[in-house]
């Protein structure tokens, strides 16, 4: 079995806590490659959209003749997770000389375990007493980005289920509602910043379609217009180990 680190926004680390959330979509540059190369062998514009092949149960995508391969970067059923979110650790600061910058750097020092405490999670809204000081020697609390993250601070590891490669536009309901987004009683959750700027919270806000939802889930993370660009994309299917 084979571990690997995948980071997640605090909603929807809470929508795998909650159960909701069991796919997650990223965006896969090598398919775009090997649906380049569907063009060049057959030389017909119209199968651009075929879907890389899979070798079954390998974890590897390609097309016909072998001449583009690539693996899928979050494993194979059997394989985990696990998650990166952002997160309070209990340490210090040190600066130390960096001969790269020509310059000294300050680094962090994790104490968390050392001290005897726990990690606490920026998607629970702990209440945690946050140091100010980083030149104090007396470590303390301090709020740290999901791309540090440490495994022994990560407490959701989810099993691999499966994995493939479609263009983003061919989710589903089914699977935009896998995804995570927060249903409502009058629909799905719009995630788009002018929402919550302007538009205020009215039933007629929401979404009734999930896809529409999801979209502006994608669209809120990767850019306006993002959904519409249809790209390739890895689609991982996980549960969350017991």
């Amino acid at each position: 079995m084979k571990e690997r680190p995948i980071l997640f926004s605090g909603a929807m680390v809470r929508a795998i806590l909650d159960g909701r959330k069991t796919q997650t979509r990223r965006i896969c540059k090598p398919a775009e490659k090997a649906a380049l190369s569907f063009v060049t062998a057959i030389q017909d514009p119209s199968d651009y959209g075929q879907r890389p092949l899979e070798i079954p149960g390998s974890g590897w995508f390609g097309d016909e003749d072998g001449d583009v391969q690539f693996y899928c970067p979050y494993g194979r059923p059997g394989d985990r997770l696990w998650v990166r979110e952002t997160y309070y650790a209990f340490g210090r600061w040190v600066t130390r000389y960096s001969a790269k910058k020509r310059r000294d750097e300050w680094h962090f020092i994790d104490m968390t375990l050392e001290c005897d405490r726990a990690y606490q999670y920026a998607a629970d809204e702990p209440d945690v007493p946050l140091a100010k000081d980083r030149g104090s020697v007396l470590p303390g609390w301090w709020l740290r980005p999901a791309i540090f993250m440490p495994r022994a601070a990560a407490r959701v590891v989810p099993d691999v289920m499966g994995s493939r490669v479609e263009r983003l536009n061919d989710c589903s309901e089914e699977d935009a509602i896998a995804e995570g987004i927060a249903p409502h009683y009058s629909g799905w959750w719009p995630y788009r910043t002018a929402f919550y700027e302007s538009d205020g919270v009215t039933p007629a806000n929401f979404h009734r379609d999930p896809r529409e939802s999801y979209r502006s889930l994608w669209d809120s993370i990767n850019g306006a217009g993002a959904w519409a660009a249809n790209p390739w994309v890895w689609v991982v299917e996980f549960r969350r180990a017991d």
